[in-house]
């Protein structure tokens, strides 16, 4: 079944982050050893995280290339500084298209892929960053809920 998407008025969602430089297509093999970074400094900084989930901001390359600069991270309640490669961040503010991916993490690409045929079919320029945002894990993949939301140009 087709993701539906929708737009609206998305707000800037605080994170502690690690950034990488990330081949396409290589994102399943790179965001575990950068979040754990972020696991650790949240230990040791209590307070910082309440329930906020886990968010993987995309800075979409210039038309060709083959590096995304991705920002794993984890939604906190306020700025910090620095600690090693954990740094404070946000997702952007502003108009967004959005759509709920139900189902295995491996099959994500077919709902980035559905937000992308929509914006050619109403003729509307996606922006150069995307996220996804985690929702509560359960052992049943086919219950995993992942919200993607792409910047509209």
């Amino acid at each position: 079944m087709a993701a539906s998407v929708s737009i609206h008025l998305a707000a800037p969602r605080l994170l502690a982050a690690v950034r990488r430089q990330v081949q396409i297509g290589h994102v399943a093999t790179a965001w575990r050893p950068a979040l754990d970074l972020v696991w650790a400094f949240l230990r040791q900084n209590p307070g910082l995280r309440t329930d906020g989930h886990n968010i993987f901001l995309y800075h979409h390359p210039a038309k060709g290339g083959s590096t995304l600069t991705v920002d794993f991270g984890v939604q906190v309640t306020r700025v910090f500084s620095k600690a090693g490669e954990v740094v404070a961040t946000e997702t952007p503010a502003g108009r967004v298209a959005s759509a709920l991916h139900v189902g295995p993490y491996e099959r994500m690409g077919e709902t980035h892929q559905a937000i992308q045929s929509w914006a050619r079919a109403n003729h509307t320029t996606l922006g150069d960053k995307s996220w996804e945002i985690y929702g509560d894990w359960t052992d049943d993949p086919s219950k995993l809920e992942t919200q993607i939301e792409y910047l509209l140009a």
